[in-house]
């Protein structure tokens, strides 16, 4: 296939997909809410489908939206100092959320110089997401498609990422791996530090994680204010967040109801994206082979959730983990004319061997 011009690509696929349509199902008929925390759309699922998959191409490729232009800028340059780092510790690459493939491109090109036998695991739910993603990431390296593999998995799932780490150890044996967890991808999760303790416990001790965090030098009023202007001031982001309702449910959603609300909590900026019902009727609401569900007036669908971080609270998240920061890479965003207390933070994590050791959990069923 490697010889072939017909631009095949390869993934297992892990899990059923209509048990995935019927668990956001459950997640849209959540109970009522008029501040988006009642139904939702679940970290991950904002991305699963061809549709919002190509809705976050749109937008990522949207002139207006500064923060992914500028932020992969900025990643560039980071990654350039972290480089060499890296390519010294790990062989292979595993990508947890491969995104648009811009950023599994730079990782590639510069770590298979250093390892041309490496493998390149994407790891996504979206089978659509790690088709369009790791394509642009090959094809950007020019890196063999016969050491590419992707992997279609849910990575919130605690057993889903014990099968992860058991297949990876048959496959790479004891050679070191490289995690990436990049585009912010932590603060999309409703329980982030436990999304990144679960993630965590894949490491050995000689992987290494490299995190990228959105990050914030305050927690003002005016520094919340300007983190939900970042977002909804960008149409092409609008129309990704509601994409997932959109392609999964006949639901059609006005963007003019979309609604951006900031918060302080844990030592960051949490942002909640949401439709509302604004209208004095219920609206029915079906989703293939679920019964219909109904909207009451000022009723809410969390459509997206993401955060901004202090240092002390992505310290907090590290730590937690049982990671340490073996290097880390902070900047701030410089495209607008005032002040903006808003960057990036680019660390390079390895297992603390210091840390006490975390006892398996299990699911008791009576």
């Amino acid at each position: 296939m490697a010889g072939d011009d017909f631009g095949w690509s390869v993934t297992l696929v892990g899990e059923d997909q209509s048990d995935k349509l019927a668990t956001l199902a459950q997640y849209l008929d959540d109970g009522h809410s008029t501040s988006g925390d009642g139904k939702s759309v679940p970290s991950g699922y904002a991305y699963w489908g061809i549709g919002p998959t190509i809705a976050w191409s749109n937008a990522s490729n949207d002139p207006t939206y500064m923060v992914i232009k500028v932020g992969t800028e900025m990643f560039r340059r980071q990654w350039r100092t972290i480089s060499p780092l890296v390519t010294d510790e790990c062989v292979h690459l595993v990508s947890l959320g491969v995104g648009t493939g811009a950023k599994d491109g730079m990782f590639l090109e510069t770590m298979r110089r250093a390892n041309p036998s490496m493998l390149y695991i994407p790891v996504d739910m979206s089978a659509e997401m790690l088709r369009t993603g790791s394509r642009t990431a090959v094809r950007d390296a020019h890196f063999p498609l016969d050491r590419s593999l992707g992997l279609q998995i849910d990575l919130s799932l605690d057993g889903n990422l014990e099968e992860l780490k058991l297949f990876l150890d048959r496959l790479v044996g004891e050679e070191p791996i490289l995690f990436s967890l990049v585009g912010n991808t932590v603060a999309n999760f409703d329980d982030d530090e436990a999304f990144l303790n679960g993630v965590a416990r894949v490491l050995r001790p000689q992987d290494r994680m490299l995190v990228e965090f959105a990050t914030t030098e305050n927690l003002s009023d005016e520094a919340v204010h300007d983190a939900e202007s970042e977002y909804r001031q960008t149409r092409g982001f609008v129309e990704f967040v509601a994409s997932a309702v959109r392609y999964n449910t006949d639901l059609k959603i006005d963007l003019e109801q979309v609604r951006f609300t900031g918060s302080v909590e844990a030592d960051s900026i949490l942002l909640k994206v949401f439709w509302q019902n604004v209208g004095n009727d219920v609206i029915r609401m079906l989703i293939p082979g679920s019964r219909p569900i109904h909207l009451k007036p000022e009723d809410t669908i969390r459509l997206y959730t993401t955060r901004k971080y202090t240092t002390e609270r992505i310290d907090h998240l590290v730590a937690s983990s049982g990671l340490r920061t073996t290097h880390m890479q902070r900047e701030r965003f410089r495209h607008t004319q005032r002040h903006n207390p808003f960057g990036l933070e680019l660390r390079l994590l390895a297992h603390d061997e210091s840390a006490p050791a975390k006892l398996p959990t299990f699911d008791v069923w009576k």
